[in-house]
């Protein structure tokens, strides 16, 4: 398989300040080319979409969208773009929710100065790069699955449902979700009942608790 001599890069943050240092970064090496930037993750994905670009860098945090949303949308809708995921916390459950949405790697921001570049090099190879100490999480998390079922890891929520309570956490009304969702103010108020219904909460402070401890949204 041929890969690019250079590898034309999208960078998804909500600070201008992390973009800046990351866009420095890859512009120090010959074969990375930052071309297009988004601070949140609709625009991600709407600028992957649109612009010609061989690997995605999604802050697992941002805006109207999460990283791991967009990287949801675009395994779905451009499967050849290589994805990599970037985030401030060592976390099992945004790794695993990383990996089971098509990203190929995921790197702590506290090392991204050390392990970005070469992360960057083995996405485009189609290789994965895991931040030290995510191997042993992944045989844990396996061999629990192998001892418990897969039953008990699945989402209790659709990626639908899990947008509809990350807008909501963000203090977004039913007309505005409807609007960005591009869906009717009815099946936004059947998808709040719903998604109260299973997780069994009452109202849009539970929510807001709820997505901020799934990382949808932060405190």
């Amino acid at each position: 398989m041929s890969y690019p001599l250079v590898t034309r890069v999208l960078l998804a943050d909500d600070h201008p300040i992390v973009r800046s240092g990351l866009r420095e970064l890859l512009g120090a090496e010959a074969d990375f080319r930052v071309v297009a930037e988004a601070e949140n993750g609709a625009e991600a994905v709407e600028r992957a979409l649109a612009d010609d670009v061989d690997l995605a860098i999604l802050d697992v945090t941002m805006p109207r969208m999460t990283g791991l949303q967009a990287a949801r949308e675009l395994a779905s809708r451009k499967p050849e773009l290589r994805i990599l995921m970037l985030s401030m916390h060592e976390n099992e459950q945004f790794l695993f929710e990383a990996l089971r949405a098509g990203a190929s790697g995921y790197v702590l921001k506290t090392a991204a100065d050390r392990d970005l570049v070469n992360a960057c090099r083995a996405t485009t190879r189609g290789e994965t790069f895991l931040y030290a100490g995510a191997v042993a999480a992944l045989v844990r998390e396996h061999l629990e699955r192998a001892g418990e079922g897969d039953a008990a890891s699945l989402d209790p929520l659709t990626p639908r449902e899990l947008e509809v309570v990350k807008l909501v956490a963000e203090g977004h009304t039913s007309d505005e979700i409807a609007a960005m969702l591009v869906i009717s103010r009815k099946t936004v108020d059947r998808h709040r009942a719903n998604i109260l219904e299973k997780l069994g909460m009452r109202d849009r402070v539970d929510l807001t608790r709820y997505a901020i401890r799934r990382g949808l949204i932060t405190p």
